[in-house]
């Protein structure tokens, strides 16, 4: 691994500047969801394999491999967790906008951690789809690559292409078919990747159609009404970043992945960013 020390980030009003992250393997050029847990940071790709892997915290490494029996990874673009599950969100639907097997894999993380994994799938609809015809790629506002788990639902935050917005939608947490209810609207002025929530502080990831990295912070709001409170939003530089994943162990520390890009001339490998947002939340 070509690894570089992350030194201090810098911050100006609402603006932060990742400096020396770290590079991750090969394996993972195409990470795109991530949370914290057993004491280690747990990711994906998005159509490669079908394997999560853990890494150490401090240099991003690949510590376990564990692959998943007799599933399909069409486009897995989330990861999420609560106290007894990990759920997988195969949900990606940006290449034709078309999809009709969207789903959620629920995994117990007994079973995981043990490696006989126990395949759950909580399969979905969104309830205002009623068009599935061929679209062109990256031409859809029911993409989804960010949600979170809490209490006894799901809330996707939609990456949509067309208006760069962002609409919650509702699932139960049971495995079972279901029509994802729409519940909240935002304009993030953006492309939604990932999402952490802890205590009443969610997070948002993602970046621009001109490749700037941002993280929309969303605080005090009421119950799971997201969007009914306090927000900022924090710009990320460097510009042209795949920003697609975010997590947190304690709420003020917050680890972001991007997958690796190639644009042009533009080369971004895949990262690991470690990232003390504290200040951002105890600002007025």
């Amino acid at each position: 691994m070509n690894a570089q020390e992350i030194k201090k980030e810098t911050f100006k009003k609402n603006k932060i500047r990742l400096t020396n992250s770290l590079i991750l393997e090969n394996k993972l050029k195409e990470t795109s969801g991530l949370i914290h847990w057993n004491g280690k940071l747990w990711t994906h790709n998005d159509d490669t394999d079908t394997s999560l892997y853990a890494l150490d915290t401090l240099n991003g490494s690949i510590l376990e491999t564990y692959s998943l029996p007799n599933v399909v990874n069409q486009d897995w673009e989330e990861i999420a967790q609560d106290e007894g599950f990990v759920y997988i969100g195969d949900l990606g639907n940006n290449t034709s906008g078309n999809r009709q097997n969207l789903n959620i894999l629920k995994i117990d993380k007994l079973l995981l951690i043990n490696k006989s994994p126990k395949i759950e799938y909580i399969k979905f609809k969104y309830e205002n789809q009623n068009e599935f015809d061929h679209k062109k790629p990256n031409n859809t506002n029911f993409d989804c690559e960010a949600f979170v788990v809490t209490q006894d639902s799901i809330y996707l935050f939609t990456k949509e292409w067309k208006t760069n917005y962002t609409t919650i939608y509702t699932l139960p947490k049971a495995s079972g078919e279901y029509i994802a209810k729409q519940k909240e609207v935002f304009n993030v002025k953006g492309l939604v990747t990932g999402a952490s929530l802890f205590e009443n502080r969610l997070l948002l990831c993602g970046y621009s159609k001109k490749g700037k990295p941002f993280i929309d912070l969303f605080y005090d709001f009421s119950a799971n009404d997201f969007f009914s409170g306090s927000h900022k939003k924090i710009k990320v530089k460097p510009r042209f970043l795949q920003i697609e994943s975010i997590t947190t162990k304690d709420g003020k520390k917050y680890y972001l992945t991007n997958e690796e890009l190639k644009f042009g001339p533009i080369h971004k490998p895949q990262q690991m960013h470690k990232l003390d947002l504290s200040r951002f939340f105890n600002a007025n």
